[in-house]
């Protein structure tokens, strides 16, 4: 059995849903609805809102309420006119090309990485942190995201429940097949809060290309990093992944 994050298929139907909605309605500043467009929308609510696991073959009754949940659903759809507004006043390189035409990359092996998922949570009331800033970085720099729908640095917002995403850029390999241990850095700050710092290390397979499609299967959960105001003494520390 997995781990399998349920909004992925809710947010796939609601951005869906909006999109033949806009398109529908003749909307001027919709410049394009295009599968590419939609799945960085996609991308972009995802990274936004708090992932919801369940035990694949387990979840169905959990899956069912959530998608039912009016709030839920009201928070996606804000979030995917956001979303739909951003990507479509957004020129990307892959709209240079023809709609029809296909470009046909050379598989070359690369390290692909996990999505990293965590939450920062208030250290009194053990609860989301809201206007965190959370850096990814790797030898003190920060890490180049996948693509232009997830950001570095991000930031923890209402709807977010504290909680954040990264997929960092694959990183290219000799061959197919290579063992390697990849040493990330999670920096975040929050203001009147007292900076934490937490660092852990990925192993990683190289495989024969790029994974570019979303799935919940290949996440790394961090643990939960909590945040003391800096007028209040720690009295915890952040143990290790």
């Amino acid at each position: 059995m997995h781990v399998h994050n349920i909004m992925e298929e809710i947010v796939v139907q609601r951005i869906n849903g909006l999109y033949d909605q806009v398109k529908k309605s003749n909307s001027a500043w919709l410049s394009c609805d295009c599968e590419n467009c939609r799945m960085d929308t996609i991308s972009y609510v995802l990274n936004r809102i708090a992932p919801k696991y369940i035990v694949s073959g387990r979840g169905a009754t959990h899956s069912i309420s959530t998608m039912e949940d009016n709030q839920i659903r009201a928070d996606i759809d804000a979030l995917g006119l956001e979303g739909i507004r951003i990507v479509s006043t957004t020129k990307r390189p892959y709209h240079q090309f023809a709609k029809k035409e296909v470009r046909i990359e050379t598989p070359t092996p690369v390290f692909n990485m996990p999505t990293f998922m965590g939450t920062i949570l208030d250290g009194t009331t053990f609860e989301p942190l809201i206007g965190a800033t959370i850096v990814l970085k790797q030898n003190g720099v920060p890490v180049e995201m996948i693509d232009q729908t997830w950001t570095n640095p991000v930031k923890t917002f209402k709807s977010t429940q504290g909680s954040y995403s990264f997929w960092a850029k694959a990183i290219p390999a000799q061959k197919e097949g290579l063992n390697q241990r990849f040493v990330f850095t999670v920096e975040v700050t929050a203001p009147d809060y007292t900076d934490v710092n937490y660092t852990f290390e990925v192993p990683v397979v190289s495989e024969s290309s790029k994974r570019t499609e979303l799935n919940s299967i290949f996440s790394l959960k961090i643990k939960d990093l909590i945040m003391f105001r800096s007028d209040i003494e720690n009295p915890m520390e952040q143990d290790e992944l």
